[in-house]
């Protein structure tokens, strides 16, 4: 990460700033708040809205993240804004369907696991971070405030959403509630008199409706910053939990490193724009010259701002063990209950595969085991209706069961 360097000049600070960004509106208007900052000592107000739809952070939520760890580090204050009132109405998706709502209570617990994670990344002085909830002004609207927000923007410029164009084009419904999505994460920039905001390239529309909104509100309008989606391990659709092609940011050290050496080659040049700070040069001497070292030097420069108390060699250790087919030292255990077993004194394996933690079901258990990716203590295992007596248990040293390349987990019973 970047030092913390407050009062750089403005060209200094744009140079940080730009890097990885994809729409920039404007960079003209950014300059101008940087030299007013500097003028004045009164650091930029700058915004990132999170629908806490799901609680766990990757490293495609990361790449916004390092970018307001960016405008920390040169003296300005970010707000993470918690959307727990918007996740209540469910954002539009840029799919044919809308995200199902959550609850209030489901939002702030979620939210609650979001911040723990973005602190990771963020600096948490409050000269620098400001946490706010879009609950705070937009649960005390009344209709008459709601009616004069809708009067600030028109049925056809909602409609120039790609999503709802299309959707509209194809015939597919369109709620009322959706159309009102926009103006309300438009509002909160209002609301916290923003002057940035950043955002996926999903969020350049909703940005944009926030910069018209605080021109019609009679503040200056924010400048809007979009960075890409990072794309997943796959090599093809975005970073997403549900398509399990993702590197959890609070993931164990060894697995970060692991994961980042299978980003696909041809993103590698991606990966290093939007992860560190190594200049273009050295990424381009990198990304030319032998992969697998390309894919070294990504992982320990990932791992130690994302984990600065990891050891980037043990990581590095492991990961060549685990290449070579042998299993790391350092397990983690996990103690079978005798009451799992049978009166025969057994327990199935897709049972103890499900106790580890390596899958959520009997039935996926079985799955797993049927297309040959467990192996127990470094075997091949394929018998999906297969038993595991007591004394295979308590002997010593216990079952290592393994599912892919480097998930691990120790079994014993005591």
């Amino acid at each position: 990460m970047t030092e913390i360097r407050p009062n750089l000049p403005v060209d200094e600070q744009l140079s940080i700033l730009k890097r990885g960004v994809v729409d920039l509106v404007s960079e003209e208007d950014l300059r101008q708040k940087l030299s007013r900052s500097l003028e004045t000592g009164q650091p930029l107000r700058v915004k990132l809205g999170a629908d806490p739809t799901r609680p766990d952070l990757h490293l495609g939520h990361a790449v916004i993240l390092r970018k307001m760890r960016q405008f920390q580090d040169l003296g300005h204050k970010v707000i993470m804004l918690i959307g727990d009132f918007t996740a209540t109405i469910g954002d539009p998706t840029g799919k044919s369907k809308t995200r199902p709502p959550l609850t209030i209570e489901e939002a702030r617990a979620n939210a609650q696991s979001y911040l723990e994670q973005c602190r990771l990344i963020l600096r948490s002085e409050p000269e620098v971070l400001e946490i706010r909830s879009n609950g705070e002004w937009l649960e005390q609207l009344g209709y008459k405030d709601i009616i004069g927000l809708t009067a600030k923007y028109t049925v056809a410029r909602i409609l120039e959403r790609d999503d709802f164009s299309k959707r509209l084009s194809a015939g597919t419904p369109i709620s009322m509630h959706e159309l009102l999505y926009p103006l309300t994460q438009g509002y909160d920039s209002v609301a916290l008199e923003a002057d940035v905001e950043l955002g996926g390239t999903d969020q350049l529309f909703n940005n944009l409706v926030g910069r018209a909104l605080q021109r019609d509100y009679g503040q200056e309008p924010q400048v809007v910053m979009t960075l890409p989606l990072l794309v997943g391990l796959d090599g093809t659709e975005k970073m997403s939990k549900s398509l399990n092609n993702y590197i959890g940011i609070s993931d164990e050290p060894h697995a970060i490193f692991a994961g980042l050496m299978k980003v696909p080659d041809p993103l590698l040049a991606n990966y290093f724009t939007l992860l560190t700070d190594l200049p273009q040069e050295r990424i381009d001497e990198l990304v030319a010259g032998h992969p697998v070292e390309a894919h070294r030097v990504l992982a320990r420069e990932v791992l130690v701002w994302l984990a600065p108390g990891a050891d980037p060699d043990a990581a590095e250790e492991r990961f060549r063990s685990v290449a070579k087919g042998g299993i790391p030292d350092d397990l983690p255990e996990v103690v079978v209950d005798a009451a799992e077993l049978n009166d025969e004194g057994r327990v199935s394996m897709a049972r103890l595969v499900v106790l580890a933690g390596l899958e959520p079901s009997n039935g996926a258990a079985r799955k797993l085991i049927q297309n040959r990716g467990l192996k127990v203590s470094g075997e091949a295992y394929t018998d999906a209706q297969g038993w595991v007596e007591r004394e295979q248990l308590c002997m010593e040293g216990g079952l290592i069961l393994q599912k892919g390349k480097d998930k691990f987990k120790r079994l014993k019973m005591e």
